[in-house]
């Protein structure tokens, strides 16, 4: 006999009390920091890292619980497993907040300097930047806080120095002039990942351009563009326009002389099938001017206005220069119609002002060469999305990348690694800051301006925060990493950068599997969004049901890359099930009173029954977590728990436990309930690891305990007689309800059991007695005759029938039907009256007496109903 533990279990299950002190006690106990073993497969996940302006929401919670159920389940099956926490400086983001803490001081980031802005950066950094850190340990996240990274500490700039020096001795970074995409309010470069698209009501503006060989009308969106217009485009097959190739028209307003050229980019069917070329204000156009050599003239600012090469107009804001011009065109007769138009407008992803494409000297990552290995990768299942279909996202983008923008017009950030000559202009890129020019010896150089685009550093995450360009011993241990969970909405963002700079950097993918989620919506199918008022705080859920009912509530029936409806009602729904495990757990330490293992105890049919169960659970809980479907694993320990253990076999076993088969029946308590708190511990850690601590023959805590593993023996068919007589138990139950049984009134069983259950169900008569009500039970011979005036049900087991008169008293349940009759033939009659009054059908709304005939219709079915169950009692 094993030594019990005498400490009572509290009356009520209390999240607020437990949470804070048993984390804190793993996190000061190391449970959470990752230990090398050779001896031993690591498992490694790294954390998509939130921006430091950044405060837990719903979809931060909900991809920190599926972390941290895939890091729980295994680090208990004994994988060296690491969870590596950090943050993101988020460049844009971080300097926004920022500049707008030092306006509200009536302060610029100009006037302070860069050095000065910077310190204030930095400031603020270490005020907020631990913020979401703190939140994500409210969530039970159980991350090796040790190696907590942030994308601008020494060891990650270091990376991002040396990939930036590693590309551009290879030739895949380059500095020059090409269209970028600019946020005019952000003032800054993004790269076509960062731009959003929208659909929104605009024009087509159809504008003709005098020439001496005739008028070519063109067709334009953006008719202030216009003014940047350097050639015409038309397709080489467009017979309308054979004889004007290589003639000229003048741009209206600017009077210049533009040439026509011929290009199979133009779309024969768009327009008029003349396109006017504004090479420095779209992509297209600067591609088709760099095949015919047209001049690249920029008529816009970066803050959105129109700058000198605008004319008259330079000063004005695009839209109001768009204003100008059509009214000046108009004047000019030279606007031939309007037509309505809907496109897709690219808006900036931080502050969703629309994108101005501008010609812009930056820096680029030329991403041909470093996709293609990217795609084979995934193409050849080295790296595998889970669900699968999420790789025809991850191609898409790859097969029609272009070169990357990298340089971004901040201040906070990564800064370019490259400096000038101020004598001869010679660009060197270094590791270190150079003292001297290598060409001209000049001492006078300056570093670039710009700093890195956020993604640069963070595609390097999975092996710039192990340590590398170092070969450190977590680096060879650690790496590759194992999954990557993240949302379907930073594929391109992200994912795709990773995949691309580990295989560039490291010889192979930074992880084999990528485990996407969907968006947290509110319970009507929204995104939650501050402009819809319906986002909903994790903190505040978990101030009040608990951090456990939350992250269950978050994965349970959620299947991978789909989106979830979060609703107040499903976290009630785990409140209870977390109450429901404590309650019956403190059911099982109370009725302990002298604990045995269960090695050696003679096993009845129940037992087999609930082992052979739990050991099926174990299998099929352990496949979903392997295959990543952690809603469907949750599912299993649910119904699992609930409706097999606590309403089952706790009720089967309540009556051993005042006799004989007591100490059988708490060891197979204690021994189920024992893996059931494992198989939920990386759902509900901190439930499971309180609960856990109160058990005989445990030691520590949980999460160091061994995953469940399927038992050597089990009892198929004794569990399929368990559930034979359970079905019978639950038809003799669905009988009671149908016919509103009192609760306690015994009656009469009798069966006809099906060949081979005459014994089983026999020794089950215990069973019936307390769980369904029974009096007696009897067993018919084979062929007998089914006894009359009963009710009757089948089962795979038997048939089964009860005497109605053990039931309800014939003469009452006659007596109360006729009273029901009575009230239902008064309803239909005042119905019928007020449907044959000409004064109501005329003078009522159409709805109400159509209401009326619907309920009438219902109530004479209801009286037929009534009027043969009368009939049928009468006849017993």
């Amino acid at each position: 006999m094993e030594t019990e533990k005498k400490i009572e279990m509290d009356k009520v299950f209390s999240p607020q009390e437990i949470e804070g002190r048993l984390y804190q006690e793993w996190e000061e106990n190391g449970c959470f920091t990752a230990h090398r073993n050779p001896d031993k497969k690591p498992f490694t996940i790294v954390m998509p890292p939130p921006n430091i302006t950044g405060q837990l929401h719903m979809g931060h919670a909900m991809d920190g619980v599926m972390q941290d159920t895939l890091t729980r389940y295994h680090r208990m099956l004994g994988d060296a497993t690491l969870w590596l926490p950090g943050t993101d400086h988020a460049s844009i983001a971080t300097e926004v907040k920022v500049v707008e803490k030092l306006r509200k001081q009536g302060i610029s980031k100009e006037e302070l300097g860069r050095e000065k802005f910077l310190e204030q950066v930095w400031d603020w950094k270490r005020e907020y930047g631990g913020r979401i850190a703190r939140q994500t340990r409210r969530l039970g996240a159980s991350c090796d806080w040790s190696r907590e990274r942030f994308t601008m500490d020494e060891g990650c700039n270091r990376a991002v120095v040396e990939v930036f020096n590693r590309l551009y001795e290879k030739g895949l970074i380059y500095r020059g002039e090409r269209i970028i995409n600019w946020c005019p309010v952000c003032r800054t470069a993004l790269s076509d990942a960062e731009v959003e698209f929208e659909e929104q009501a605009s024009h087509i503006w159809h504008i003709r351009y005098p020439g001496a060989s005739g008028d070519v009308v063109v067709a334009t969106t953006r008719p202030e563009t216009m003014l940047g217009d350097t050639g015409v485009a038309v397709n080489p097959s467009d017979p309308r326009y054979t004889h004007m190739v290589g003639k000229t028209v003048t741009l209206p307003l600017v009077n210049r002389e533009i040439p026509i050229v011929a290009d199979e980019y133009v779309d024969l069917e768009f327009g008029t099938g003349a396109v006017k070329m504004t090479p420095a204000h779209d992509p297209n156009d600067f591609e088709v001017a760099q095949r015919h050599n047209l001049q690249i003239l920029r008529v816009m600012n970066d803050d959105g206005t129109m700058n000198e090469n605008a004319g008259k107009y330079q000063g004005m804001k695009a839209l109001d220069c768009r204003k100008a011009v059509v009214e000046e065109l108009k004047a000019l007769g030279l606007l031939v119609k309007v037509e309505d138009y809907s496109h897709n407008v690219g808006t900036c992803y931080r502050c969703h002002t629309t994108v101005e494409p501008l010609v812009s000297r930056q820096w680029f990552v030329k991403m041909k060469p470093l996709a293609e290995p990217a795609i084979a990768a995934v193409r050849e299942g080295k790296t595998k999305f889970v669900p699968e279909r999420f790789d025809k996202t991850y191609f898409n983008w790859m097969e029609n990348i272009r070169d990357w923008c990298i340089s971004r017009q901040l201040w906070w950030g990564h800064r370019i690694p490259a400096w000038y000559c101020d004598e001869c202009g010679e660009t060197i890129v270094a590791r270190e800051t150079p003292t001297v020019c290598p060409k001209c010896g000049c001492t006078h150089l300056h570093q670039d301006e710009d700093v890195l685009d956020t993604w640069f550093s963070s595609a390097l995450w999975p092996f710039s925060t192990l340590g590398w360009p170092d070969e450190t011993e977590d680096l060879k241990y650690f790496y590759p990493t194992d999954v990557l969970v993240t949302g379907y909405d930073i594929i391109f963002f992200w994912v795709a950068r990773m995949i691309f700079s580990g295989i560039e950097q490291m010889g192979e993918t930074p992880f084999h599997t990528v485990l996407i989620h969907g968006l947290v919506r509110d319970a009507q199918g929204r995104k939650m969004s501050k402009s819809l008022g319906n986002g909903v705080d994790p903190l505040e859920v978990i101030d009040q049901y608990g951090a456990d009912a939350l992250r269950f509530s978050l994965v349970m029936g959620v299947s991978p890359g789909n989106d979830m409806r979060f609703s107040t009602d499903k976290v009630e729904s785990a409140r209870n099930f977390a109450n429901k495990i404590w309650n019956a757990s403190r059911f099982v330490m109370m009725n302990l009173d002298g604990y045995e293992s269960l090695s050696g105890k003679a096993l009845e049919l129940p037992d087999k029954w609930i082992l052979t169960r739990f050991d099926e659970t174990v299998k099929e809980v352990t496949a979903h977590l392997n295959d990543y479907d952690l809603g469907l694993a949750a599912q299993k320990i649910y119904d699992f728990a609930w409706a097999e253990f606590c309403d089952w076999y706790i009720e089967l076993a309540k009556a051993r436990l005042q006799g004989e088969g007591k100490q059988t029946a708490c060891a197979v308590l204690i021994h189920v309930l024992t893996g059931i708190l494992k198989l939920l511990h990386p759902f509900m850690p901190f439930l499971t690891d309180a609960v856990y601590r109160y058990l005989p023959g445990t030691e520590g805590t949980i999460m160091l305990s061994d995953w469940p593993k399927p038992e050597e023996k089990t009892y198929p068919e004794e569990a399929a007689q368990m559930e034979g007589i359970m079905d019978i138990i639950r038809a003799v139950r669905n009988l009671r309800a149908e016919m509103n049984v009192a609760v306690g009134r015994r009656a009469h069983l009798i069966l006809s059991p099906r060949e081979g259950w005459r014994e089983a169900l026999r020794d089950a008569e215990p069973y019936f007695k307390r769980l369904a009500w029974v009096s007696e039970l009897s067993l018919l011979e084979a062929g007998g005759s089914a006894p009359e005036k009963t009710v009757s049900a089948v089962s795979a087991a038997a048939e089964l029938y009860i005497p109605l008169g053990d039931l309800v008293d014939i003469e009452k349940e006659i007596a109360r039907l006729e009273k029901e009759l009575k009230g239902l033939e008064g309803e239909i009659a005042r119905a019928q009256g007020k449907l044959q009054n000409p004064g109501f059908v005329s003078k009522a709304p159409a709805a109400l007496v159509e209401q009326e005939k619907a309920k009438l219709e219902v109530n004479l079915g209801m009286l037929e109903s009534l009027k043969e169950r009368i009939e049928g009692l009468r006849n017993m």
